[in-house]
């Protein structure tokens, strides 16, 4: 069996940069770094990996590693590289933004579905932060280096983030952010009829034992972040429903991992199997019906509703609506006709 080479610690006269860091979950069984990497890493390949370990680019607990290392539980493992991240190179860019207020301590946005919110490996351009960077100048940094921004919502996630516009609003709003103070309401369309009208999903989520894209719920809770979601049921039709979620806690992936964990994946959510018929029949009809409100809505069915915080400066608390973006509204639309003519009990007969 090889013997995994460790090289020395870094040279404290290099200037190395952090590009990447892992921390190992608890549950973490013995894996290549390169394979562990790979799991974690979008728009790489294993040989590019397996080029920066040769170069001594990859870390385990501040040691360099060759691409058989084996990461354990609780390993931090990062990529050093002697220049800057390119998203610390931040280019502004005129990129429009729909602010739906602002004043001398924050503004409000409605992100279109599509929009990266911050640059990162793949996306180092094109962001809302490249945006914000045009359109203002001098905004705070948060604990990531991240000019304005308060928290974040996903990629193909639409709807209402808060930006800090001065330090005072920065650490303000994301401490309410921290203790659970702001209010969060997300629309989802999900695969099912969920029986309850309301419920709450508690469950801590980590990255995925296997699938290091996904994240995973722990219910155990010795593993991941506390998380809570609470549910309501706005409208049932038929194979799916529409649902109002209210964020207790703010982690990765939440709405979407905690709502397939109770068998209700999110309306073609690719990452998580929702892009699959999950119910339904298997008419052809139907398999054409469902290609049609893929293509109307090309992306995870979720949408930011309803942003709540209290102002950093007036201590005033402000809650901000949205409207449910075109697509989501075509695809409920869409739904309603179907179910209105076909039940399940015609069809499971």
């Amino acid at each position: 069996m090889t013997k995994p080479i460790i090289e020395q610690e870094p040279d404290d006269n290099e200037e190395l940069f952090e590009h990447h860091r892992f921390e190992a979950g608890k549950g973490q069984s013995p894996l290549r770094v390169d394979k562990f990497l790979m799991n974690l890493m979008e728009n790489t390949t294993r040989s590019k990996i397996q080029k920066a370990a040769d170069d001594g680019n990859i870390y385990v607990n501040d040691i360099a590693v060759k691409s058989n290392y084996k990461v354990k539980a609780n390993d931090i493992v990062r990529i050093l590289l002697e220049h800057p991240p390119y998203e610390y190179l931040l280019t502004p860019e005129n990129i429009p933004l729909d602010i739906v207020y602002e004043d001398d301590q924050l503004l409000v946005v409605n992100k279109e579905p599509g929009l990266v919110v911050h640059p990162g490996h793949g996306n180092y351009s094109g962001t809302l932060v490249n945006a914000l960077a045009y359109h203002f100048e001098n905004l705070p940094m948060n604990s990531s280096e991240r000019p304005g921004l308060v928290h974040r919502i996903d990629k193909d996630t639409s709807g209402l983030l808060v930006i800090a516009k001065t330090e005072q609003a920065m650490t303000y709003l994301t401490q309410q952010f921290a203790e659970k103070t702001s209010e969060r309401e997300y629309i989802a369309i999900v695969w099912g009829n969920v029986e309850e009208d309301e419920g709450t999903i508690e469950g801590n989520i980590d990255r995925h034992m296997k699938d290091r894209m996904q994240m995973a719920v722990y219910p155990d809770g010795d593993q991941g972040k506390h998380a809570v979601t609470h549910y309501k049921v706005i409208e049932r039709l038929g194979y799916v429903t529409v649902v109002s979620c209210r964020l207790e806690t703010g982690r990765t992936h939440q709405i979407r991992v905690h709502m397939k964990h109770i068998g209700h994946t999110l309306f073609n959510d690719a990452r998580y199997g929702g892009d699959m018929i999950l119910k339904g029949t298997t008419f052809t009809k139907y398999k054409q019906f469902i290609d049609n409100c893929f293509k109307i809505l090309p992306r995870q069915a979720l949408h930011a509703k309803t942003l709540g915080f209290e102002h950093p400066a007036t201590k005033e608390f402000m809650r901000f609506d949205s409207e449910l973006p075109q697509d989501m509204v075509e695809c409920i639309e869409k739904w309603r006709t179907y179910s209105k003519s076909h039940t399940i009990e015609e069809e499971e007969n």
